[in-house]
């Protein structure tokens, strides 16, 4: 078990978990924002890796890439950044497969190790080539976290369930990130993961409301929750506001 699922399964014990998404580097203030979702109950962090075509994501996140990657945003310098601040919580990288294979696959790895990431999820990536990157992020102590669409067949569901390390990530509807109407597929997906593992389940794609996030609790052990905070800061570059925002969501959980 890696270190990643210990830490998740312990949250399970206690509660349902909230698990917020930023795009690092889309503000010079972005670590703050990060400071700011541990401190509305975070219990564990997605912090996106800029990349030019993010075939999985919105509008919202799209935008907050761009301006991550005009601002110079690198793997490298979000690995420096996040090396110097403890924020207490277990980080996830959310990323492409081309930002990981351009640097060496090893080298990618251990640069996440050693920012204090415990975790990634790489939605570009399929089960069949999984392994060499499976091989270099098991050697740096990093799970890797896969996802399963309302889309997948059971056999290939029960299969991506048990390769999935940390949690597995349940996407409620066939969609890009952002705003969606309605409860999405969420407890049929979610109960397909469950007859094959007891791995942690969480919920994401279209969690934009705090009653979205309560409504993917009943079935879920938790929630990721993307665009509607990363929304938050686009408008509004403040902490403050940001922590406000994220606590609504977390309070929805209890």
């Amino acid at each position: 078990m890696t270190e990643l699922e210990a830490r998740l399964r312990a949250v399970r014990q206690r509660h349902h978990a909230f698990v917020p998404y930023q795009m690092a580097g889309a503000s010079p203030r972005w670590l703050d924002h990060l400071d700011a979702l541990v401190a509305a109950g975070a219990d564990a962090i997605e912090v996106g890796l800029p990349f030019s075509d993010p075939m999985m994501d919105g509008p919202i996140i799209q935008e907050a890439a761009l301006r991550a990657l005009r601002a110079g945003t690198t793997l490298e310098t979000v690995a420096h950044a996040l090396a110097a601040r403890d924020l207490g919580v277990p980080l996830i990288a959310m990323t492409y497969y081309n930002v990981l294979y351009h640097r060496g696959l090893e080298r990618a790895a251990t640069v996440l190790r050693d920012a204090g990431i415990s975790g990634a999820i790489v939605p570009d990536l399929p089960l069949e080539e999984l392994e060499p990157w499976r091989e270099a992020s098991a050697a740096a102590g990093l799970a890797t976290v896969l996802l399963v669409a309302p889309s997948t067949p059971p056999e290939r569901t029960a299969r991506l369930a048990r390769a999935s390390q940390g949690f597995v990530y349940a996407t409620a509807r066939m969609a890009v990130t952002g705003r969606s109407e309605g409860a999405g597929d969420a407890p049929r997906v979610v109960a397909a993961i469950r007859s094959a593992v007891d791995t942690p389940v969480y919920v994401g794609i279209g969690i934009s409301t705090p009653a979205d996030t309560a409504a993917a609790a009943r079935v879920a052990d938790g929630v990721i929750v993307g665009s509607a905070l990363v929304a938050a800061v686009l408008a509004n570059d403040d902490p403050a506001g940001l922590e406000l925002a994220a606590s609504a969501f977390r309070a929805a959980l209890s």
